[in-house]
């Protein structure tokens, strides 16, 4: 269930404080935002959602980490703080009817009942009224956002097209063979008179296909290596992931094309290209709408950013902690 919450953003565990000294350390105030706080718990709590860990265990694994993480989940409060602000001013509001459908969203998506929903916020600390509070919360800076940066978010198709030339090797499909293979095993490659029978063997082999004799047949009856049972059928490789003497030797070959015996430090090889498919290249057609989700993602982030930081400079931020 942890996951579930942290994915729409709207875990924020409480836990009872059990000495007056434990609500003075939480509560000690870590930044403040216009008339409005930041708490050390506020911030303990927001690093556990984010990361999954607690403060004391990122600190224990690196310290310095811990305090990059804290620097930078500590900014991203302000920052809610300032939009939930901005929010407010603008009369921007989830309505009841928002948060139940948000609700019963995340509820058919994850397979629960209202009262399962309910026992695994309980199991996690967390109310009802604290979870519904989240998801108003999350719903109305989705508002925001769409209002103040989405909205003015344009992606031009030139910019699609300049971004498809630019990273074009990003849209090639690799070239690949199909192979087929016949392989005898040297079981003492320090036996020069085993090693030499065995060539002489694999030459036979060649001899025999050169005269017409079916390769998987062959394969059937001599190779002792992968794909013996069905023909000596390798199966599909991507040319970039063969070793280069493999490569070469297969662009020496024509489809169908059957290699000479390849002596091997542990074996003899004959290779049979079945099939060559070229590399291509992805029409811009095919990868458009990819390319556009992932322009237009990058230029919300880019507007959000610039957007939040014009926000903060008419705002009242002091970091104590």
């Amino acid at each position: 269930m942890r996951m579930l919450l942290r994915l729409f953003s709207c875990a924020m565990i409480l836990f009872g404080l059990t000495s007056h000294s434990a609500a003075e350390i939480n509560n000690r105030i870590v930044a403040i935002v216009n008339d409005d706080v930041i708490t050390l718990y506020d911030l303990e709590e927001k690093i556990e959602e984010m990361t999954g860990l607690s403060s004391d265990d990122i600190k224990a694994q690196n310290e310095e980490r811990y305090i990059e993480i804290r620097r930078q989940i500590q900014e991203q409060l302000i920052n809610e703080k300032i939009a939930r602000k901005k929010a407010l001013e603008l009369g921007i509001q989830a309505t009841e009817s928002e948060i139940d459908s948000y609700i019963e969203n995340i509820k058919a998506a994850n397979q629960l009942t209202q009262e399962a929903l309910i026992d695994q916020l309980a199991a996690e600390g967390l109310t009802y009224e604290k979870f519904r509070k989240n998801i108003k919360e999350e719903l109305e800076r989705s508002q925001l956002i769409d209002y103040e940066v989405t909205a003015k978010t344009i992606i031009r198709e030139e910019q699609i097209i300049k971004y498809y030339h630019d990273h074009i090797d990003d849209y090639k499909i690799d070239g690949q063979v199909y192979l087929g293979g016949i392989f005898l095993i040297k079981n003492n490659p320090n036996d020069k008179q085993k090693s030499d029978e065995l060539l002489k063997k694999s030459e036979q082999i060649f001899s025999r296909l050169n005269n017409g004799e079916d390769f998987s047949d062959l394969a059937k009856e001599f190779s002792q290596g992968p794909g013996a049972d069905d023909g000596g059928n390798l199966g599909a490789f991507k040319i970039s992931e063969l070793d280069h003497d493999l490569q070469d030797l297969l662009e020496q070959l024509p489809e169908g094309g059957i290699s000479e015996p390849i002596e091997r430090e542990n074996s003899i090889q004959i290779i049979k290209l079945i099939r060559r498919d070229e590399e291509e290249i992805r029409p811009i057609e095919e990868v458009r709408d990819m390319i556009y989700e992932k322009l237009y993602s990058e230029e919300i982030n880019k507007r959000y950013m610039s957007w939040i930081n014009d926000l903060r400079e008419n705002c009242y931020i002091k970091i104590i902690f």
